[in-house]
């Protein structure tokens, strides 16, 4: 009975977020100030509308414009995923964005451990060295899927722009996953100065490693720092010739 309700549940979640039209949508917000994009969603998704956050630059003017400036009447959940292998630095950001934002947090990880050697031990030692996919299924793909699900999520934003990488060149802001729900890229028209200056004018804490040539932050094991005239996304996963981990394909 139980696992029937969920289906009814996770069936009019998908009717409702293919409901809006993709087309028409874009077409109106396609270089829209990411608070126009985000307004709209609080307005048109009161329910079911979740943020996914790495705490990324990023992610926390998406948090900043949700919790400071539109202040819906119910908190957007935000959504991050502890892989276990997070900087401390980001940790500490999490935390401190928590206190400053009271923010809704909903922290999913892989259910069965619960720290860098249990995950060695039940998996092997650097996974990410000989199987980098099994490794982001375990600790970013599930997690994400399974938050996302327990959250009856119609919608869920990120904080990808299209000048971060070739592969998002062409993202729109308005976009359905492959479960049929709504994903919304509000900062997609955006570059890289442009949510540095929003952070600057609106004092957003941000990662201090940012200042320390790494504009994008992933697990410590495989984020390096960028050198000058590298892509900002260079010191991902350097070396493999991945440019995602698999939560946006």
């Amino acid at each position: 009975m139980l696992k029937t309700l969920q289906n009814l549940e996770s069936t009019a979640e998908m009717t409702q977020a293919t409901a809006f039209n993709l087309d028409e949508l874009n077409q109106k917000f396609d270089t829209a100030h990411p608070r126009e994009i985000l307004a709209w969603c609080v307005e048109n998704i009161p329910t079911g509308l979740v943020q996914t956050s790495a705490f990324n630059v990023d992610d926390l003017v998406i948090t900043d414009i949700l919790y400071r400036d539109l202040k819906p009447g119910t908190p957007t959940p935000v959504l991050f995923l502890d892989t276990l292998y997070h900087f401390p630095q980001t940790l500490e950001l999490v935390a401190k964005s928590k206190e400053i934002y009271n923010l809704d947090l909903k922290t999913y990880k892989i259910p069965d451990v619960d720290s860098r050697d249990a995950f060695a031990a039940k998996y092997g030692e650097a996974l990410w060295d000989t199987d980098i996919t099994q490794f982001h299924h375990l600790t970013k793909i599930e997690p994400l899927q399974r938050g996302l699900g327990e959250l009856n999520t119609v919608a869920w934003i990120t904080g990808r722009r299209r000048d971060q990488a070739v592969t998002r060149a062409d993202m729109p802001a308005f976009e359905l996953d492959n479960k049929g729900r709504l994903k919304v890229n509000p900062l997609a028209s955006w570059t890289r100065k442009a949510s540095w200056d929003y952070v600057a004018e609106h004092g957003v804490i941000y990662n201090p490693l940012h200042d320390q040539g790494y504009p994008s932050i992933g697990d410590e094991p495989i984020t390096t720092q960028v050198g000058e005239g590298e892509d900002e996304r260079a010191g991902r996963w350097r070396g493999t010739g991945k440019t995602e981990c698999g939560i946006h394909i």
